[in-house]
């Protein structure tokens, strides 16, 4: 916002005091993110900046690093990059692997968690709904408890989960199925939290309006009310999404060496042999993590114009 041109010194100086307050708050937000990027295209093996980064020689700077996301654990990294090494690429190379784990094991994982939080949502916002805040402060749960303990509890559970009912059955961990009821856990409270501020401004008597003209719940639910809280809806698929994507501690307790993700790799790559790969790989996630998160922004936008709520 402008400086009116009636403000006193003392506001002026307010005013410039606190855009520099902000920015400072910015910089520190963001200066270890945005650090990493220019070090992802770094020529040699190290995590600083050499001389010939801070020279800007071109010498410097090398693609190498993005392209050993292609090549490491191929058996013939270095032959003619024809159709065939491409296909030994897209089954051998274990950054592919992890990714290609990651999209399923997150995809799955945000259609369930998705569909359970919009309908627990929708029983919070109904205002007969018994116990509300209780059972609200149990669903969200697992964004507050330490994440540590949430994955110990759900590795002993997932071990044997029929031994509440004091027999054998097959255990979930090791398996795809087990990881994505993890992700799953984590991130319906996401799901529930966008989805019920949406339906907080959400006009109550247009239920009642189309079940006066006879529609079933059923179809008020998918004529009615489902496209005006699709922004929301959508917006916490996407932070479901996320958290899956991002998700590595939950993975070291349940996953097996065959469910083995990215940020599980790069967890690898720490403790085994540092590589600036790491940081290609988190250049690649940041990107990813800005297109989504703008998404998001549109989405609440357009929440926003659906409800007739003006910005501010």
């Amino acid at each position: 916002m402008a400086l009116p041109v009636y403000a006193s010194p003392l506001e002026r100086v307010w005013h410039y005091t606190y855009i520099v307050i902000c920015v400072a708050i910015f910089v520190f937000l963001i200066a270890p993110i945005l650090i990493i990027m220019p070090l992802s295209f770094n020529a040699e093996p190290y995590f600083t900046f050499t001389k010939k980064m801070l020279s800007f020689d071109p010498t410097g700077y090398s693609l190498r690093w993005y392209d050993l996301l292609l090549t490491f654990g191929m058996a013939a990294p270095d032959g003619p990059r024809d159709a065939s090494w491409w296909q030994a690429a897209w089954e051998q190379s274990t950054w592919i692997k992890a990714a290609k784990n990651s999209i399923i094991i997150g995809f799955w994982s945000t259609i369930l968690a998705t569909t359970l939080g919009t309908l627990a949502a929708l029983g919070l916002s109904r205002p007969e709904m018994p116990y509300r805040r209780l059972i609200m402060a149990l669903l969200i749960s697992p964004m507050i408890v330490p994440i540590i303990i949430i994955a110990t509890g759900l590795f002993f559970f997932y071990s044997n989960p029929c031994a509440i009912l004091g027999t054998e059955c097959g255990r979930l961990t090791s398996t795809y199925t087990g990881v994505i009821l993890a992700h799953t856990t984590l991130g319906i409270p996401f799901v529930i939290i966008t989805v019920t501020a949406t339906l907080s401004g959400f006009d109550q008597s247009l239920i009642r309006a189309g079940a006066s003209l006879g529609a079933s719940p059923a179809r008020t639910f998918f004529k009615v009310v489902l496209p005006l809280i699709t922004p929301g809806v959508v917006s916490g698929a996407l932070f479901a999404f996320v958290t899956s994507f991002d998700e590595v501690v939950a993975v070291l307790f349940i996953a097996g060496p065959e469910q083995q993700t990215i940020p599980r790799q790069m967890w690898n790559g720490i403790r085994e042999a540092i590589s600036p790969a790491i940081l290609s790989v988190a250049t690649i996630l940041v990107v990813i993590s800005i297109l989504l998160l703008a998404t998001v922004e549109v989405l609440r936008r357009r929440s926003e114009k659906l409800r007739g709520v003006s910005p501010a």
